[in-house]
């Protein structure tokens, strides 16, 4: 078994036999040349049995794309136990070999993101996107701010406007001298009103580019009432371009943090509690799925009428139309399209 505890220039490596040993340790740089130094490296030892990767998205993917094509199996290790940590100290070895007995002791089990189709291009785009739509909405909020102190003929006749029309007359303005504060101002809010338009234009046609990438690869996502093209993408971007690695509903609702997590002890058998870990952003995309199917939606209306009577809370009621929306996502993610119609 491998373990690698990745970083960003460097990678550190043991290797341990089947025993739990540590037969010898390696640091690589994070390239293609370092990349086949390890695999060759391990197999001067035998037989690999697995690599455990910390880090297989993010630092570690480029190196377990690369040991995957070789034939290699990769597994997630994850950090090891804070409270060992704490007791045996930290040092890229250590972690290295932490994440080798993971292997042993069967905890590396996640199959990684193959990161090679339309949901990584879809996570790519996503993080321009995201960031041009939060940059937008930062510079609207300094526009606002700076027309407080604007003239109030100014004030008069941007009052009502929505952002699109209140961007395109601030971008429209033309001081002509900077001799005060109040030429200043002008050349303030055009500057910012035309990043705002700029970051407006781009931020529309990173959406379409992620919506035709999410009609390509996933239609049927888009069928289920509240389900748009953000939700999707989100959805695909977890489940990565093998959601085939999910092996069950119950899997992919723990990743999107909606599963039940056991609280039980003693005299409380049967507590459980929100699951606070998992994929963020999916669990709000689930969450505004529901919200939008408990407005609009007739047949969930009818459903949250019942167990409102029975006494449930609202707060109970959305759990429970969460794990019945990641429950139709499952299903509607196992046909895998593309593998389904390069196979017919």
């Amino acid at each position: 078994m491998i373990g690698v505890d990745t970083h960003k220039h460097v990678h550190v490596a043991a290797v341990m036999d089947t025993i739990g040993g540590i037969l010898a340790t390696l640091t690589i740089p994070t390239d293609t040349g370092g990349f086949q130094q390890l695999a060759d490296w391990a197999g001067s030892f035998g037989d690999v049995v697995a690599f455990g990767i910390e880090g297989t998205g993010s630092y570690g993917a480029t190196l377990t794309s690369f040991l995957r094509r070789a034939g290699h199996k990769v597994g997630e290790a994850g950090r090891p136990d804070r409270r060992l940590r704490r007791m045996n100290g930290k040092s890229d070895t250590l972690d290295a070999e932490n994440a080798a007995r993971a292997v042993l002791a069967g905890f590396a089990t996640a199959t990684p993101k193959t990161a090679d189709g339309e949901a990584e291009m879809i996570r790519q785009l996503k993080i321009a996107h995201d960031q041009a739509v939060e940059q937008r909405a930062t510079a609207m909020v300094t526009i606002k701010a700076i027309l407080v102190h604007a003239s109030d003929a100014l004030r008069r006749e941007t009052v009502g406007k929505t952002q699109i029309s209140l961007a395109r007359q601030l971008a429209a303005l033309r001081p002509r001298r900077l001799e005060g504060p109040e030429d200043a101002l002008r050349h303030t809010l055009r500057t910012l009103a035309r990043r705002w338009q700029y970051l407006d234009a781009e931020a529309k046609e990173l959406t379409k580019m992620i919506g035709d990438l999410v009609q390509r690869v996933a239609p049927q996502l888009l069928e289920p009432f509240g389900i748009g093209v953000d939700t999707a993408a989100e959805i695909l971007v977890v489940t990565g371009d093998n959601p085939e690695r999910i092996k069950s509903e119950a899997a992919l609702a723990k990743l999107a943090g909606i599963a039940p997590v056991p609280t039980g002890s003693g005299m409380t058998a049967g507590r459980h509690r929100i699951n606070h870990g998992g994929h963020r952003q999916l669990n709000a995309a689930i969450y505004r799925t529901v919200i939008v199917r408990m407005r609009f939606h007739h047949p969930t209306i009818g459903y949250v009428a019942r167990p409102t009577a029975e006494g449930k809370t609202k707060r109970e009621i959305i759990r429970c139309l969460k794990r019945y929306v990641i429950r139709e996502v499952y299903h509607l993610l196992r046909p895998a399209p593309r593998r389904a119609s390069a196979a017919s």
